[in-house]
């Protein structure tokens, strides 16, 4: 695995299948985090909003944040190296979550290239990316595939 961090501008031509980013950013997940956004998209699993309840379950022992909330950090940790010049979003896969997450939990991307496919008279490509979310003590929490349409290095930009 050829691991890099991010200096680049985030075109199309910039990826390479096999590489793999590590972003340079960090998200600790708060409280606020968890508890606004699991109301407001209405998820009704008391673990994730009730302490007690949560104290009650075997397996957690305390309020888990909810995966959704997950999924969407590790991807806004990736978007500012992968999603700088995306036209469009074209979808998602396979998305795991692997390990509970907890308030207090640091999260962290990175990012492998799976596949380019160029699409010149469109200005750009597809990027099949695999997204990797990882906590401070290096679990795999999170997994999933994206694709995006990434724009092409405008001509004259002084870049060969």
């Amino acid at each position: 695995m050829s691991l890099r961090t991010t200096d680049f501008e985030g075109y199309f031509e910039d990826f390479s299948p096999g590489v793999t980013y590590r972003h340079a950013r960090g998200k600790t997940v708060s409280e606020l985090d968890n508890v606004l956004l699991t109301n407001m998209v209405l998820n009704t699993a008391e673990p994730h909003f009730n302490e007690h309840a949560a104290q009650q379950d075997p397996m957690f022992k305390h309020r888990i944040v909810y995966g959704g909330i997950t999924v969407a950090m590790v991807i806004g940790l990736a978007a500012q190296d992968t999603a700088a010049h995306a036209f469009r979003e074209l979808g998602m896969d396979n998305i795991r979550l692997f390990a509970p997450v907890y308030h207090g939990d640091t999260l962290y991307a990175y990012s492998e290239v799976m596949s380019t496919v160029a699409d010149a008279p469109a200005g750009g490509g597809t990027v099949t990316f695999r997204h990797l979310g990882y906590n401070q003590s290096d679990t795999l929490v999170f997994s999933g595939e994206r694709r995006a349409f990434i724009r092409a290095r405008p001509h004259g930009d002084g870049h060969q």
